[in-house]
């Protein structure tokens, strides 16, 4: 997980699960993209809420979260 800290101590990630967000005090949490399928059953990634394209098509799910995370990781945090 990569966690980013600005100068104004405001904190950017992509959210897990696996990480308590509590422990960082208040929290606001966006949606930064969306993955979804087409009409043929292909997976997209939709970045355009965060500036960025639409990535794709995936034969799989995990395939078009993995690209998006990836995405994320390098342009927005």
């Amino acid at each position: 997980m990569i966690i980013s800290i600005d100068r104004a101590g405001g904190v950017r990630a992509i959210y897990s699960d696996g990480f308590n967000w509590q422990a960082l005090g208040k929290t606001l949490i966006q949606r930064a993209s969306q993955v979804e399928p087409d009409h043929l059953g292909l997976w997209w990634a939709d970045l355009a809420v965060s500036g960025g394209p639409r990535i794709g098509p995936f034969a799989r799910r995990d395939a078009a979260i993995a690209a998006e995370v990836a995405w994320l990781e390098q342009n927005r945090l």
